[in-house]
């Protein structure tokens, strides 16, 4: 095999933007993100909680409820 031809590994430190920091391993000192698991709508369960809501205006328009009928 040859000898000095794979990069160096380095216990790498990401940062995201919303302030969460873990450590990883990787072949740079340092990485930035811009998101993560911490703030990520997938990961957070906010996503599923907007198609809900979406869905139930939807079917509020359609059959006309939720409306003040005075």
């Amino acid at each position: 095999m040859k000898t000095e031809i794979h990069p160096k590994y380095f216990e790498a430190k990401v940062s995201c933007n919303c302030g969460n920091e873990f450590v990883t391993g990787s072949t740079k000192e340092e990485i930035r993100v811009e998101i993560c698991s911490k703030c990520h709508s997938f990961y957070t369960g906010q996503q599923k909680t907007a198609a809900a809501r979406g869905a139930i205006e939807k079917f509020n328009r359609r059959y006309g409820l939720g409306k003040d009928e005075n």
